[in-house]
């Protein structure tokens, strides 16, 4: 029997909406009796604040009311540990809030009649600051003697993981060539269409309701709850159309102060950021020092990994303890290591905090581990492919943390279909790669780089996953609607429109019958963050459940019929302290990548010319989603590889606007990119799907650098490639003069 629905390119259920302007994004709702918000943000990288004038600010014609910290009733929050005040100043409910640790720190809240009025008064606060010493250099704030910025982690250190396999000394003397590197990513900005923006009021049921862009309702309700020490069933949080998220709101910016002021004022209130106060405001990626070292034998049998990372988590935890999880894990690459020795840091520093990003520690970890590949496959004088494919995991192997993959691992079916459709052929039983065309202008070559990478679908690391859907089936003799009811955010990635398929698919009606209520706290169970890939595998489950369970009540003559069903991902486990030995996640993705690149010796310019992706997405609930979400993972690492140079110096931000901080536009992007969608169906996964928007992002960035390496003899161990570093290497290195 042929799928009904899934499998098949439908229309986005939000496609008609957006591109008429119909659908309201936050900062397009207004109220009657609507007020204004503006936020004074910390003038320093680390002091304490002695004292706040606001009385020449509360006298400005306009303005309604001001808060500082004193007005918050549990003054903080964190989505890990709660470690960040809600506002810094004198007179928090919790010790601590008097000190500023970056200068993103949200101090006061100005609530006037008119936006124009609330950034006038903001602008005559007067702070009284005794600055403090400060830190921006993880390696130095490990240090002894180092300003401690929390008390409750000694050396500045957030978390520490550690991974011992096998023996070291056995592994290295078993390798017939040992590679070695440094590697240095950076920062990166999510840069999302729309700015943080929202509207909070008090709605019919008496509830602080809170509309704003998010990644997870019930996540966003709970710390609202915590900070304004309110019952669950007395806040409501909805989730608009939302323009881009990538990570970067699944921590607070402003659902917190709009609840806040609302709640206090029994009014509503409306804060639009600009690019510059999003770019301030929110958290980044986190930039990571990898040093690594592998050993292979003459054969390329992989003997030893010894690897560290640190990685600066800026002046709060985030989802830094996650995302070091993820670079632990995904730091050693897709292989079978027999001896591992991994120690991997994040660490405080008074820089702006870093958390969620689109990757979530997979990219730092794929940079250096697919690095290392393919200087081993060089020293080796072995092709890449080849390298890859005798050691790659396959179904059974041991992870470095000793625990095999979950069922129906296919690295080797990734690499090898990306291999064949970029040109790669297997001759004598090698592989050979492609020959490169050569550039039409002396001043310029081409070459190409592969790579590949796995990454976790969902949190994991013993947080145990689940995921609510609520299915009514409405009719008489026949079901005439079925109504979903589902908290999941859409966030650009078609996600309602895969759950309104998989719908239909599990009750066996067309998607014509199928009405979504979706991302309301009121309407909806918790259906866990939209991130770590996890929304299609975890709702696609939920909603099977639910749906067979609405069936059953249909089939009892139940009228209407509605199931509520909470899917329950297998377990898993977080690393032993001392070992690393675990289970770290219940599902993964494949994919692996060749690049094609273009550069000019004179200027440094790199030009992506063409990238095969393959990626083993389980089943692909919508080709054309997946497609979309491949396209645009390689342009938004793309961005990450070659050109967004995010700048802090001493905890500012020195690349405040998109004018400074370049992201790619139409020009930039590849001039193609061929998707090669597989489906090996996920064992627990609905319909077999895996996760997969994020696994594309992963193994690009190595391959532009083995890329750049085929075209100039020249590595580089650094991102973003931008010109100027590029031509400085190459000068360096004899090229282009």
């Amino acid at each position: 029997m042929t799928d009904r629905v899934i499998g098949h390119n439908v229309q986005r259920v939000d496609a008609v909406d957006k591109v008429t302007g119909r659908a309201l994004f936050p900062g397009d709702l207004s109220m009657d009796g609507m007020l204004h918000m503006k936020i004074l943000f910390s003038e320093r990288p680390h002091a304490r604040i002695l004292s706040i004038d606001t009385s020449e600010a509360e006298a400005h014609p306009g303005v309604v009311a001001i808060f500082t910290a004193k007005d918050v009733p549990v003054n903080e929050y964190g989505l890990i540990m709660p470690d960040q005040p809600v506002l810094c100043g004198p007179g928090s409910s919790k010790a601590g809030a008097d000190v500023v640790r970056t200068t993103m720190d949200q101090v006061a809240l100005v609530v006037a009649e008119t936006e124009e009025a609330a950034a006038a008064a903001r602008d005559l606060i007067r702070v009284e600051y005794e600055d403090l010493p400060a830190v921006f250099d993880p390696f130095e704030a490990m240090e002894e003697g180092a300003p401690q910025l929390h008390p409750d982690k000694p050396s500045n250190i957030v978390a520490h993981y550690r991974i011992r396999k096998g023996d070291m000394e056995a592994g290295w003397a078993a390798a017939d060539v040992i590679v070695e590197g440094t590697y240095r990513t950076p920062w990166q900005e999510h840069a999302y269409l729309q700015p943080e923006a929202g509207l909070a009021y008090i709605d019919e049921e008496g509830r602080v309701t809170v509309e704003v862009g998010g990644q997870w309702t019930h996540e966003d309700q709970e710390q609202i709850c915590h900070a304004l020490n309110l019952p669950p069933e007395k806040v409501r949080v909805i989730y608009p159309a939302i323009g881009g998220a990538f990570g970067g709101r699944e921590d607070m910016s402003i659902q917190i102060v709009l609840a806040l002021a609302a709640w206090k004022l029994q009014r509503p209130v409306k804060i639009v950021w600009s690019r510059e106060e999003s770019i301030r405001g929110h958290h980044k990626r986190h930039p990571m020092t990898i040093h690594a070292r592998w050993g292979a034998t003459r054969d390329g049998k992989l003997t030893a990994v010894e690897t560290t990372v640190v990685s600066d988590a800026g002046a709060y935890a985030y989802t830094s303890t996650k995302v070091l999880g993820n670079a632990t894990l995904m730091c050693t690459g897709p292989y079978v290591f027999p001896n591992a020795k991994v120690d991997t840091y994040a660490v405080y520093t008074n820089n702006l905090p870093t958390g969620a990003f689109r990757g979530f520690g997979g990219p730092q970890g794929a940079f250096a581990a697919e690095c290392q590949m393919n200087k081993l496959a060089e020293a080796l004088n072995m092709d890449p492919v080849e390298l890859r494919l005798k050691n790659v995991l396959r179904d059974g192997d041991l992870l470095t943390v000793n625990t095999p993959l979950p069922p129906n691992v296919t690295l080797d079916k990734v690499v090898e279909e990306c291999a064949v459709h970029s040109g790669w052929k297997k001759a004598n039983g090698s592989w050979e790669r492609p020959a490169v065309e050569k550039a039409p202008a002396p001043n310029k070559r081409r070459g190409i780089g592969f790579a590949t990478a796995f990454k976790n679908v969902g949190f994991s690391f013993g947080f145990q996953e689940k995921c609510t859907a609520i299915i009514e089936l409405h009719g008489g003799a026949e079901i005439e609607e079925v109504v979903l009811r589902h908290a999941a955010a859409e966030v650009g990635q078609g996600a309602h429109t895969a759950l309104a398929q998989m719908a239909a698919e599990a009750v066996g009606v067309p998607l014509e019958k199928v009405r979504l209520v979706l991302s309301d706290t009121a309407t909806s169970g918790n259906s866990g963050s939209v991130s770590a890939s996890r929304m299609t595998f975890m709702a696609g489950n939920s909603i099977r459940g639910a749906a067979e369970a609405a069936l059953k009540a249909w089939e009892d003559e139940e009228r209407p019929a509605i199931a509520e069903y909470t899917y329950y991902a297998p377990k898993t486990s977080m690393y032993d302290p001392e070992t690393g030995e675990s289970k770290p996640n219940f599902a993964y993705g494949y994919v692996a990548e060749a690049v094609e690149i273009e550069v000019d010796l004179e200027t440094g310019q790199i030009e992506v010319l063409n990238v095969v992706c393959a990626d083993d997405v389980g089943k692909a609930i919508n080709p054309r989603l997946v497609e979309g979400q491949i396209e645009g993972a390689i342009v938004q690492a793309g961005g990450y590889a070659i050109m967004e140079n995010f700048q802090m110096h001493e905890g500012y931000v020195m690349t405040p606007h998109l004018s400074t901080y370049l992201i790619p536009t139409v020009l930039d992007i590849p001039h193609r990119v061929q998707s090669v969608i597989l489906e090996y169906g996920d064992p627990n996964g609905p319909w077999g799907a895996r996760g997969m928007g994020e696994m594309p992002f992963l193994p690009f960035a190595p391959a532009v650098v083995a890329a750049l390496r085929d075209a100039t003899g020249v590595w580089f161990d650094e991102i973003p490639l931008i010109p100027e570093r590029v031509v400085f290497k190459l000068r360096e290195a004899g090229v282009g003069e």
